[in-house]
């Protein structure tokens, strides 16, 4: 029984493996026809596509190939027209040369015609020198037979003529030449210091003798003087200056011909206001400290009037004593503001005369130095400065034109000869200082009295500086015609009575006004 079950279980399974056997073979049949038919319609459609890739590939080959047959055509075409263009450039230029050619030929002929027409010329003069040769010297020998002298003779004695009238020539041309030189120079000269004026621009501030301080109030007075007068003697003895307490409201007066000394007892007196302990010991040492503050003021204005000016290499002695003129008058003229001007002028000068400029400002700068020391050392401050000026290693060109300002010593360089025109450019001018003030306003009234003298004059004003005078008459006395004698009148006697250095415009103004009232 089990061997009869195991045979029908081996049955069932043989054929179980055996369906399964076909059935595997049936789909792998089904499965291989599927991707045969699938691989045909692809081929198929592969086949199409490169059908139509080479059909437009063909396409565009084509359309290529007609652009670039339109270019070609078109490069044709423009280098026909550029060929057309040159060969008409050509034809013209043939043109041109032709007709060059033309006049080159008519010049030849008329050159070959001139020179044949020279050659003809050239043998007439040939024949005219000797003719003129032959009569020459037949004349000669005629001359010299009338005059009775040879050749040579008669030329001697005509260059003996001609030698005696040349020289005089001669010496009246240089007569002319010497007049209109030193006219010239002197034309130059004035030019020169005229237009060293017109460039410079400077003030001054003319000081007095005196200087006012002001108080706070009335109180203080009392306090600088102090009791019984200790505090003021301490100040007038600390520094130099007298003190003069007086009426004047709310301000003391400082006293002295010393401007620096002046300086010192205003600074140190505004100092002692401000504080408010006015005793001795406190003056002596505010006084001490203020001439400590003004010598060092003194050297920084020194070393910016160098800066200014333009000069750098000045030992620091010498710029510290040239600070000292800052506090330092001359006829009411400031000492350190004059050397600048002065310095200025003579640099202008050397400009305009091509000398060593800064050799100029140097001397302009330095020339009054000796007037910070003059009351320290004997001699006039030109000589001063000339020795204090080489004391500190300055060249002989500069201390020589510092010493010959004056005059005192001969000049070794023309910058040294300039410096005492300079200076006298600065000192003289109207303004500059208190004297020239004073004869400018005589100069002016004495103008004026001049036109008030004569009969008939209403009004005189003088404008211009004095260079033009103008005179209002009273009409009912002088007439039309009176006008013009007055005027000559007035300038016959300011020419006599006056002395001037421009011409003075002298305008008489006569005016009639008649006022009507129609009612």
């Amino acid at each position: 029984m089990d061997i009869n079950h195991f045979s029908q279980l081996a049955m069932v399974t043989s054929l179980g493996f055996v369906i399964g056997a076909g059935a595997s073979w049936l789909f792998h049949r089904y499965k291989v026809g599927g991707y045969k038919h699938l691989g045909a319609e692809i081929l198929k459609r592969a086949e199409q596509d490169a059908e139509t890739a080479r059909k437009e590939s063909e396409l565009a080959i084509r359309q290529a190939e007609l652009e670039h047959s339109k270019e070609l055509e078109k490069a044709l075409h423009l280098e026909k027209r550029k060929f057309q263009r040159e060969q008409e450039r050509l034809a013209l230029r043939e043109d041109k040369l032709e007709s060059r050619m033309n006049l080159i030929d008519k010049k030849l002929s008329d050159v070959e015609k001139r020179e044949d027409s020279l050659a003809e010329e050239k043998r007439l003069l040939e024949r005219n020198k000797d003719e003129v040769t032959s009569l020459k010297a037949r004349l000669t020998s005629e001359l010299e037979a009338v005059a009775k002298l040879t050749q040579q003779e008669a030329k001697a004695i005509l260059l003996d003529k001609i030698s005696h009238e040349v020289k005089a020539d001669a010496a009246q041309l240089t007569r002319r030449i010497i007049t209109d030189a030193e006219e010239q120079a002197e034309s130059k000269a004035r030019r020169i210091i005229a237009t060293a004026i017109e460039r410079i621009t400077v003030s001054h501030i003319s000081d007095i003798a005196v200087t006012t301080v002001p108080l706070p109030n009335e109180e203080m007075k009392a306090r600088i003087i102090g009791r019984e007068g200790r505090n003021i003697r301490a100040l007038e003895q600390a520094t130099g200056v007298s003190f003069i307490v007086d009426d004047t409201p709310d301000a003391i007066v400082l006293s002295g011909f010393d401007p620096l000394r002046r300086h010192i007892a205003k600074s140190a007196l505004s100092e002692l206001i401000l504080d408010g302990r006015i005793h001795p010991t406190r003056i002596e040492e505010v006084v001490a400290r203020t001439t400590r503050n003004a010598e060092e003021q003194s050297k920084q204005c020194g070393e910016d009037a160098a800066l200014r000016a333009g000069v750098f290499d000045l030992h620091p002695e010498l710029l510290k004593i040239l600070g000292r003129l800052k506090f330092r008058y001359s006829f009411g003229q400031n000492a350190l503001d004059h050397s600048l001007e002065v310095s200025y002028l003579l640099g202008l000068m050397a400009h305009e005369l091509g000398l060593n400029i800064p050799l100029a400002k140097k001397i302009g700068l330095l020339h009054d130095i000796g007037k910070a020391l003059s009351h320290e050392v004997e001699g006039s401050h030109a000589v001063i400065g000339h020795d204090l000026v080489i004391k500190y290693g300055e060249s002989e060109e500069v201390a020589n034109g510092i010493g010959c300002h004056h005059n005192e010593v001969d000049p070794i360089t023309v910058e040294g000869g300039l410096c005492s025109a300079a200076d006298a450019l600065s000192a003289s001018r109207p303004g500059a200082r208190i004297e020239a003030v004073g004869e400018y306003i005589k100069r002016l009234r004495k103008l004026e009295d001049i036109a008030m003298t004569f009969p008939g004059i209403d009004k005189v004003y003088t404008i211009q500086a004095g260079k033009e005078i103008r005179i209002i008459v009273l009409p009912d006395m002088i007439d039309d015609e009176g006008v013009i004698n007055l005027a000559r009148d007035i300038t016959k006697k300011i020419q006599k009575q006056l002395s001037y250095t421009h011409k003075i415009k002298v305008t008489v103004i006569r005016e009639k006004r008649v006022v009507e009232y129609a009612l």
